[in-house]
């Protein structure tokens, strides 16, 4: 136990005597790349099992959210929508 203790005098000495030594190695955080969000509302719908299955397996194939794969398709039909009229 007592040498135990001697180290950590010695250390606590060192701590007080000895210049602190400047980083080896800076860390700089990497500049995120958001995308600027449109605000978004809430949409609740009511919709056949059978379909939300379909779209889940869509989503999981897909590699989507659920939310992503509804805004696509509903963005896809809209689209589609206005190129007919």
């Amino acid at each position: 136990m007592t040498e135990y203790k001697d180290k950590l005098s010695s250390f606590a000495s060192r701590l007080k005597t000895e210049n602190t030594q400047i980083p080896i190695q800076e860390v700089r955080p990497i500049p995120s790349i958001t995308e600027i969000k449109e605000p978004e509302t809430q949409l609740n719908i009511w919709i056949p099992k059978s379909l939300m299955k379909k779209l889940k397996k869509f989503s999981i194939d897909n590699e989507l959210s659920i939310k992503e794969a509804v805004i696509n398709s509903i963005n896809k039909n809209i689209e589609n929508t206005e190129e007919n009229n």
